[in-house]
């Protein structure tokens, strides 16, 4: 009898770490399509501040993806958020409808997107600050050293693409950072409890009436742009601003904000890869190689553990 009890209880142990291990595997999986998704975001912005205003850019896009997330929300009959989490999904709408998408575009008006994406890729370490302020996390210290290495992997390739010092539409991009950082770990702490496109719907649509002045005024001296000026900003609208947060967040769900969140690192990397077949910028043997080290440090980050505090 004590053997056979003996017996079970070990079989029990073994299922639940296969299936965290599973459960991992899968928001690794949904993390890196979110991340593959996003990665495109800098080049299509770029292309659309050269004729459309920063500010309807950063901010019009919202607008749209609050149209198809009000829609989606209506058709599926969500209830509306618990009220006592509705500052939470503000703090969403802060980080990653207003903040994020406002302050790069606005720094895209003068930056490259493979200038910019080399701060951006701060973003992974932003993330997990903000991950053991606001969604109860606390990593290993081996979590937090193969951070520090991705960060210096990402100012290594910095230099490899001839980024030499901070311009000031950089502390633009810092800001993006911060805030991009603390909606990503407070959407991906809600998303436990409502689901990854349930959270980012709610933001847009909780967000979006704050929207509408600036976006209006932005609009004052016309909107003239190309085809392609306009396709560029549908696609951060539709793609950037609403359908890859249904993977990232998820993803960020099942594996931990802060372990997930790493998986930004490689994002610098695939821009920079997008810019070069979209903008005509130059791939360099420095850029594999820093794409090498990058993803090393991803890597290393799924490898560790990430322990949740009540």
């Amino acid at each position: 009898m004590t053997g056979a009890l003996a017996l079970s209880f070990g079989m029990a142990i073994l299922s639940n770490a296969t299936d965290s291990r599973s459960v991992t595997r899968r928001g690794l999986f949904w993390g890196a399509v979110g991340v593959v998704l996003f990665s495109l975001s800098l080049p299509a912005m770029r292309v659309a501040v050269d004729d459309l205003d920063a500010t309807f850019v950063g901010l019009g896009r919202a607008i749209v993806a609050a149209v198809l997330a009000g829609a989606l929300l209506a058709i599926r009959r969500e209830p509306m958020p618990d009220r006592r989490d509705l500052p939470r999904f503000a703090l969403v709408g802060i980080g990653v409808v207003i903040g994020f998408p406002l302050l790069s575009a606005l720094a895209l008006k003068q930056l490259s997107s493979a200038h910019t994406s080399v701060v951006i890729g701060l973003l992974p370490a932003a993330t997990a600050a903000w991950a053991v302020a606001r969604a109860g996390e606390r990593p290993s210290r081996a979590f937090w050293l193969a951070v520090v290495a991705g960060v210096i992997a990402v100012l290594v390739f910095a230099a490899t693409q001839g980024v030499d010092g901070l311009a000031g539409a950089d502390l633009l991009v810092l800001g993006a950072v911060a805030l991009g950082g603390l909606g990503y770990a407070e959407g991906g702490a809600l998303s436990r409890r409502y689901g990854g496109w349930q959270v980012i719907s709610w933001a847009l649509v909780l967000t979006a009436p704050v929207l509408i002045v600036p976006v209006a005024l932005s609009m004052r001296g016309g909107l003239h742009a190309g085809a392609t000026e306009w396709l560029a900003f549908f696609y951060v609208a539709i793609v950037s601003m609403f359908v890859a947060f249904f993977a990232w967040y998820h993803g960020l769900a099942l594996g931990g904000v802060a372990k997930i969140g790493q998986v930004q690192l490689g994002q610098p990397v695939l821009t920079l890869i997008w810019s070069a077949l979209l903008l005509a910028e130059q791939v360099t043997a420095a850029m594999v190689f820093a794409a090498l080290a990058v993803l090393a440090c991803v890597v290393a980050t799924q490898r560790t553990r990430a322990a949740a505090v009540p």
